[in-house]
C-alpha cells in the first residue's frame, strides 16, 4: 500500500477520494445531474452544444427515423441511469435547449407540466381559460406514449409567452414514469392544470 493510501479508512468516503486525488462522487439523482449540466451550458454560454441539442429531433419509436448521434445528445443520454431511459433524457435536454434558445442565463423552473401550462395564455385568460393551453393539456393527458411533439409545442408556447417552464428534474422523472402502474402522470398533470394552488407569498390562489 502506498503512503497516499495509508489511513484512508479513517476518513469519510468522499474525503478519502479527495486525499487520494480522485474527484468526489456526485450522489445527486440522475435527473438532477442532467439539470445541473444543462443549466451549466447556459451559464457558461456553451451555445454550440445548446444548438446541437436544439437540432435534435425528439425521440421516435423507430430508430431508423431518428437523427444521427452527436456528442451533445450522447452526453445528455449518459446521465440516464438505465438504457431504456436514454431517449427520455435526450428528449428533456432537447426541450430545455428549445426553451432556452437565445437565453444568457437559465430560467427558474418549478412544478410539473400541468402547473407550467396553467401559466400559458393571453390577456384574455391563462391555463383553463385559454383554449390553446387547454387543448395542449388534453392532448398530453390523452397520450398513451410520451407525446414528444405536444411537449415541444407546450415548451414553445411557454418560451413565446415568457412564462416559467416546468421543473426539468420533475419532467425527466415524470416521463420515466409515464407508463408506470404506480403513478398516473397525465392525471397528475391535469390536476395541476385545473386546480389552483395557494401562493403564500402573494396570499392568493394562482
Amino acid at each position: 500500500m502506498s503512503h497516499a493510501d495509508e489511513g484512508l479508512d479513517e476518513y469519510p468516503a468522499e474525503l478519502a477520494q479527495i486525499i487520494a486525488g480522485a474527484p468526489p462522487a456526485d450522489e445527486r439523482p440522475p435527473a438532477e445531474r442532467l439539470n445541473a449540466w444543462l443549466r451549466g451550458l447556459v451559464h457558461s454560454h456553451e451555445y454550440g452544444t445548446l444548438a446541437d441539442l436544439r437540432r435534435l429531433t425528439v425521440p421516435r419509436r423507430s430508430r431508423s427515423r431518428r437523427s444521427a448521434p452527436n456528442q451533445a445528445r450522447l452526453l445528455a443520454a449518459n446521465f440516464a441511469p438505465q438504457e431504456h431511459q436514454r431517449a427520455i433524457y435526450e428528449g428533456v435536454a432537447f426541450l430545455f435547449a428549445r426553451y432556452h434558445a437565445g437565453a444568457t442565463r437559465p430560467r427558474a423552473a418549478y412544478g410539473d407540466m400541468g402547473h407550467a401550462l396553467r401559466k400559458v395564455g393571453s390577456v384574455a385568460g391563462h391555463g383553463p381559460k385559454d383554449p390553446g393551453a387547454t387543448r395542449l393539456l388534453d392532448r398530453l393527458a390523452a397520450a398513451r406514449d410520451i407525446p414528444w411533439r405536444h411537449l415541444q409545442h407546450a415548451v414553445e408556447r411557454m418560451r413565446a409567452g415568457d412564462t416559467a417552464p416546468p421543473s426539468w428534474v420533475q419532467l425527466a422523472d415524470d416521463l420515466t414514469d409515464w407508463k408506470s402502474r404506480d403513478r398516473d402522470v397525465p392525471e397528475t398533470w391535469a390536476r395541476s392544470f385545473y386546480t389552483p394552488t395557494f401562493d403564500k407569498k402573494n396570499g392568493n390562489f394562482v
